[in-house]
């Protein structure tokens, strides 16, 4: 088995998923797009808390593919990673409204179409993906985004960059029901090659920053675990910074400062809730400071602050996991590497290591040495975000 995941590449996944639309459909594909996953860099759970986050868009993408039917109703297929097809069918926003459903994956397909700005008539899809799925690389918004995008080419109407970032976040909302905040959808509609995106979550502002990483490469390390959880951490975490801002008498943790965890203690607040507060008021700056070194080119300094937010993360937010914490462990005393760091939601996914380019190699012999897990690497490349593709 292969330790290098490799992107499959947006021309043979186009051409997978026009393939599939014909052979499904009886017709040729007259609108497509594509949509890349994300990976954040640093500023993990302090999006719904209208703080600082600085992701990059990977190389890895969502294409889909289609065209009207002439009908009432969608019909959606989807080719899964091993081949396998799911497919779906709900009728056309120009005809009804839309609900969440079985299937589940479906929800983000539905809730987008319900979201976008122009009732839609009845159309085909066929979608083919890389972007890897329970890792944290946001395949739930790659996928929205890009039947986003689809549909922008479809109709015809252009929607906002930003706009586009806010209703696949409200279809995320209301369909699958995950209360998430709005950065992985802001970096897949917005990315461009080669650099991070600083956001703004309170403004909706952001600024492209350049990664000119020189000798060194973020090297992105899937645990390749994921804890199966009750559902109720993420929106648990939320509520308890939402409560924590609330009894500050702040709209949200963005606008508070570290002399406010004084305060905190001082209303005997629920320690779980303290900690929180901490973690989100200390990362929202974390992530400022990483901008500006980037910028500067001292990548020590971002190492440091990747190593502080992990820490953070684990002892703070409690959103690490074993696995998490044993390969910081494993890649912190490695040559030639400045700093590490899950990255995601938590309970799984990935690590992302600033680390020099001619010691990747040995970076991930020593893992693969010493994890207890089956890990899958792959160096991020910052790419370009959503776009339509001509056929």
């Amino acid at each position: 088995m292969s330790h290098d995941a490799v992107p499959v590449g947006e021309a043979t996944l186009l051409q997978q998923a026009c393939d599939k639309y014909q052979s499904s459909f009886g017709r040729a594909a007259v609108a497509a797009s594509s949509a890349p996953g994300r990976v954040n860099l640093i500023g993990e759970h302090v999006d719904y808390c209208e703080g600082y986050v600085l992701p990059v868009a990977i190389p890895f993408v969502t294409v889909v593919v289609g065209g009207y039917n002439d009908t009432d109703e969608c019909h959606v297929i989807s080719v899964l990673a091993n081949g396998d097809v799911v497919s779906t069918a709900f009728p056309a926003t120009s005809v009804a409204k839309l609900t969440p459903g079985e299937p589940a994956w479906a929800n983000y397909v539905k809730g987008t179409v319900s979201k976008f700005p122009k009732p839609v008539q009845g159309f085909n899809m066929a979608i083919t993906s890389d972007v890897p799925m329970g890792a944290g690389l946001s395949s739930s918004a790659s996928l929205e985004v890009a039947v986003c995008t689809f549909l922008e080419v479809l109709t015809g109407l252009t929607v906002d960059p930003v706009e586009k970032a806010r209703l696949c976040q409200s279809a995320e909302h209301e369909f699958p029901g995950v209360p998430c905040g709005v950065m992985d959808q802001y970096i897949v509609s917005m990315a461009k090659k080669d650099t991070a995106l600083l956001i703004d979550c309170r403004s909706f502002g952001s600024t492209h920053v350049p990664m000119k990483t020189g000798d060194y490469v973020v090297l992105v390390t899937n645990s390749n675990v994921k804890h199966k959880l009750t559902g109720s951490e993420y929106p648990q975490r939320r509520a308890q910074c939402e409560e924590a801002a609330s009894r500050l008498g702040l709209p949200s943790l963005r606008s508070a400062k570290t002399a406010d965890l004084e305060r905190l203690k001082q209303m005997n607040c629920d320690e779980l809730v303290l900690r929180r507060a901490q973690h989100v008021i200390e990362e929202i700056e974390r992530t400022q400071q990483v901008a500006k070194s980037f910028r500067e080119n001292d990548l020590e300094r971002v190492g440091r602050l990747f190593y502080e937010s992990h820490e953070s993360m684990s002892k703070l937010m409690e959103i690490s996991c074993p696995e998490l914490d044993e390969l910081v462990r494993i890649i912190r005393p490695a040559p030639g590497v400045l700093g590490a760091r899950m990255t995601g939601g938590g309970f799984g996914g990935c690590v992302v290591t600033l680390v020099k380019k001619d010691q990747v190699d040995n970076l991930k012999k020593l893992i693969l040495s010493k994890y207890r897990g089956d890990p899958v690497f792959f160096v991020c490349q910052p790419s370009d975000g959503a776009k339509g593709i001509k056929l």
